[in-house]
């Protein structure tokens, strides 16, 4: 207990958490914004450390909850790019300055976010994006290496998904089984960097119960939401996003 004992690390923990749990249950693209958040109480190596636990819990909600809808043929594209990611992440997190990293993907989040709701302006219908898979294995490499650098990795997967324009609970589905099996991929450079001290391990499971919850409460909302609406959510929030990333990194 005693990483969480200050009042102001534990209400950053709390919060940072209950994002996760929301961008767990289907929200994507929230959960970039827990680390930076985190590290506003706790260095930025320890917020990431205390992050990875709570997201493997959250993970085995997620995928429990949308185990019957999500698309195979992304997963399989986008995995061995993540795995390549990963490991340059991993190999380059001592020389790779954390901030310029979070302006350059807030940059071009915000671009996005902006460009998609300019394409689709009064309701039009943008024909789905055919993009070939191994487009898909490079998205991957930037999900996988943002992920492992900052917890940041929906930013990249979202830009190579959403223009194809899945059923929202195969897209959420889809990010579920992605991002559980990327999580489990950077395990062991944080269990060989240290990371994973007693400390960091109990305070995970103090706030274990958080995770499901809001995960649970994430899944609950997506599930009741109307599907025309879905993509536009996810636009505006890749749109704060991107400037919640820009002002982090600043």
């Amino acid at each position: 207990m005693e990483l969480l004992a200050d009042p102001w690390t534990l209400a950053m923990a709390v919060l940072a958490v209950a994002i996760l749990g929301l961008a767990k249950g289907g929200f994507a693209g929230l959960g970039a914004l827990a680390t930076p958040l985190l590290a506003l109480a706790l260095p930025p190596v320890t917020a990431a450390a205390l992050l990875l636990p709570v997201l493997l819990v959250q993970d085995v909600v997620s995928v429990w909850s949308y185990r019957k809808t999500w698309d195979g043929w992304v997963i399989g594209w986008m995995l061995p790019g993540a795995l390549v990611g990963v490991a340059l992440g991993t190999g380059l997190a001592a020389v790779v300055p954390e901030e310029k990293l979070l302006v350059l993907l807030g940059a071009i989040t915000l671009a996005f976010g902006l460009y998609r709701l300019w394409l689709e302006r009064g309701g039009r219908i943008v024909a789905p994006s055919n993009s070939p898979g191994w487009v898909g294995t490079l998205f991957g490499v930037a999900t996988g290496f943002t992920s492992q650098i900052a917890h940041a990795g929906g930013p990249p997967f979202q830009m190579w998904v959403t223009p194809r324009r899945l059923p929202h609970q195969v897209f959420v589905g889809t990010s579920s089984l992605t991002f559980a099996a990327i999580n489990w991929m950077k395990v062991p450079s944080y269990a060989a960097l240290g990371s994973f001290n007693w400390t960091v391990l109990q305070a995970a499971a103090l706030l274990a119960p958080l995770a499901i919850a809001t995960t649970l409460a994430g899944v609950w909302l997506i599930r009741r939401m109307d599907p025309a609406r879905f993509y536009s959510l996810i636009y505006l929030l890749m749109i704060a996003l991107g400037l919640r990333l820009i002002w982090q990194g600043f």
